[in-house]
């Protein structure tokens, strides 16, 4: 019985430092990622005080990965230190799990700068003219792609895969992928050409004369772009169709056109010269018509009830319910001037013309 109680004293005595050094490794692990986590925080204040967006996007990604970050060395270090004093095989992965973690750790944080960085480049707080929502994000998804490809790439190479295998294979695998998935590669390279020609970008109005295509796009993905139409459905149209299909973009006109043909009676004739020169008159002097751009007002036609001239002009501004309030202004102003010498727009009228007028019966 003695002899017993002996060996466990002594198992216990032996074994007792390696148990405290794992408990203190943790221990120092917790402390550690708290303090990590307070001056973060204190980072962030003071970068959320400077005008630079590149500050605020580092200190931004550097949590949680850092707290994750010193979680993983501390525990994969307590199991290293564990699997040597029992010589227990389940702790000889810590290693190569500390290997890997690292490399996703910072694959993490290199995501969430880029993303963080994309982000402030369209932001007015950091940047005085932000850059071009599209174009921001074609290079914030291509800089993550980039991103992924080489963490996965460096993954399998340290795990024992041979790159060059992987590559060689995808170069043979690829012409059977293209053929599978053609429609997908055409979107993705729809896509592309959308990001490099910019032929619309986020919140631009776009149409399309050969598709039923019109509303705002609220956003341009590898495979598809979300339009927003203007009864508020979404559409999710393929990339690939945009490069079979003319796309107009409205959003980019430098003005916005009146096109009217207005007509008076025939009996008003007379009057047509002056109501055409004071209503091009009046034009030239309105505040809001571009001067610089085209204005032709001229009688046009003898229609079949009325003598039509027409009204060719462009308004300074391209906002649709703002050009629509000029307009009615205009045609406002039309109409007085036409009534300011004493005549009237004609309706569609008949004339009954009768060669002779039969006589009436006589009993």
């Amino acid at each position: 019985m003695e002899s017993i109680k002996t060996m466990l004293l002594s198992w216990v005595g032996d074994n007792r430092l390696w148990i405290v050094a794992i408990f203190l490794i943790v221990l120092a692990t917790a402390l550690s990622a708290w303090l990590l986590a307070s001056f973060v925080q204190r980072l962030a204040r003071r970068a959320e005080k400077t005008v630079n967006p590149w500050d605020d996007a580092l200190v931004g990604a550097l949590n949680p990965p850092g707290t994750v970050l010193v979680w993983l060395l501390g525990l994969t270090l307590a199991a290293s230190r564990a699997g040597v004093a029992t010589g227990a095989e389940i702790f000889s992965v810590a290693t190569p799990l500390r290997e890997i973690g690292l490399i996703l750790v910072f694959t993490w944080f290199a995501l969430r700068f880029s993303r963080n960085v994309e982000y402030n480049l369209r932001d007015p707080r950091f940047i005085s003219k932000p850059m071009d929502a599209t174009t921001v994000r074609a290079v914030g998804k291509l800089v993550r792609a980039s991103i992924v490809i080489t963490a996965v790439i460096v993954v399998m190479q340290f795990l024992g895969y041979s790159v060059s295998g992987v590559l060689a294979f995808g170069g043979i695998g690829g012409l059977a992928v293209g053929f599978a998935a053609k429609d997908l590669l055409a979107n993705f390279f729809g896509g592309l050409m959308v990001y490099l020609d910019r032929p619309f970008a986020v919140g631009d109005w776009v149409r399309s004369p050969d598709k039923e295509i019109e509303g705002t796009v609220e956003d341009i993905g590898w495979r598809l772009t979300r339009i927003r139409t203007f009864d508020k459905r979404p559409l999710y149209i393929p990339n690939g169709i945009f490069t079979q299909i003319a796309v107009e973009n409205p959003s980019r006109m430098l003005n916005r056109r009146i096109y009217e043909t207005i007509g008076i009676r025939y009996e008003d004739a007379p009057r047509m010269k002056f109501i055409v020169d004071d209503v091009k008159k009046m034009l030239q002097q309105h505040p809001e018509i571009d001067g610089n751009q085209t204005l032709i007002v001229n009688f046009n036609s003898f229609a079949p009830s009325s003598l039509d001239f027409f009204i060719y002009t462009f308004t300074k501004t391209t906002e649709w319910i703002r050009y629509h309030e000029i307009k009615q202004d205009i045609l406002l102003r039309v109409l007085q001037i036409i009534e300011g010498h004493g005549a009237s727009c004609a309706f569609p009228t008949s004339t009954l013309h009768i060669a002779e007028v039969p006589e009436m019966a006589t009993t």
